[in-house]
């Protein structure tokens, strides 16, 4: 019993915390936040500086010799996804784990789609969809899925997105918004079923990381452990020259994703643990629009 009470209580603690974000997230605009490319098809309409060129019209450009734009408008029940990344490498972090910044993100996320009185639903992963909630609207609901995050224990601490990918890939049949929230901290091909899945549906990544990943502090010798797998290794934390390499490989493998993702069309933003997120949440929004 005491552990419910305790679960019900984080609930409600996210609940009063993100509730400001969410608001400010909807504020003054009349669309969804969520809104991307658009569902439904609207018209073809000449191209404008700023418009983005994604959603020019190739044939029709061909056509004429001018640029031209498919215009669409904001589905009238978008239907937008959770997929979550549970496994134990999420539990490290400074001061607050990754696993509970991306809890209070996603809290905030749930609260401005019931705002817009859009369906969400959850995929909760490891190295596999371990759970899956189907979207609904509602405030009930939306505490029920929060309540489920909270409490849920995951069977597996690897992660594996690209079989979690594909497998999600099948569920999802009507076209989506599909928020993936993970640190990333992953060697499977995930690459290829994330562009499988942009093909129908609307992808938005949201890494998750941790200053102490990026940089490694002088505190002479240590063991490092990697949670999902277990393995130890020692390394020397005053050696300069490994702090510099350790940090360049860190910087350009971050570099390298966010530069596979734009090729693939998908739209990332990274935040970190000891990060106010709201701003930097706010203003990805206000760039998709």
């Amino acid at each position: 019993m005491s552990q419910t009470r305790e679960i019900l209580k984080q609930v409600k603690k996210l609940e009063i915390t993100t509730k400001l974000l969410a608001d400010g997230l909807v504020t003054g605009n009349s669309n969804s936040i969520f809104k991307g490319q658009g569902i439904e098809f609207s018209e073809i309409r000449d191209y404008r500086p700023g418009d983005d060129i994604r959603a020019i019209d190739w044939k029709v450009t061909a056509r004429f010799n001018h640029p031209y734009i498919k215009e669409f408008i904001e589905e009238r029940d978008l239907q937008i996804y959770f997929v979550i990344d549970l496994s134990e490498s999420g539990s490290f972090g400074t001061n607050i784990s990754k696993k509970q910044k991306a809890l209070e993100i996603i809290a905030s996320l749930m609260f401005a789609a019931l705002r817009n009185n859009d369906r969400m639903g959850v995929f909760l992963i490891t190295d596999r969809v371990e759970k899956f909630i189907p979207a609904k609207k509602g405030r009930k609901h939306l505490l029920q899925v929060l309540n489920l995050i909270v409490s849920f224990t995951p069977k597996s601490q690897k992660t594996d997105l690209k079989t979690s990918l594909v497998q999600i890939s099948k569920i999802i049949k009507r076209k989506s918004i599909i928020f993936v929230i993970s640190d990333f901290i992953d060697e499977s091909e995930f690459l290829k079923p994330l562009k499988i899945l942009r093909k129908k549906h609307d992808i938005i990544a949201l890494k998750i990381s941790d200053l102490r990943e990026k940089e490694i502090p002088d505190v002479g010798l240590i063991e490092l452990e990697d949670k999902e797998t277990g393995e130890q290794i020692l390394v020397d934390t005053s050696d300069e020259d490994f702090r510099n390499s350790y940090s360049k490989l860190i910087s350009e493998n971050e570099l390298q994703f966010t530069s596979n993702l734009r090729k693939i069309k998908i739209d990332t933003l990274q935040l970190f643990t000891d990060q106010n997120y709201s701003i930097p949440l706010r203003n990805f929004f206000r760039r998709r629009k």
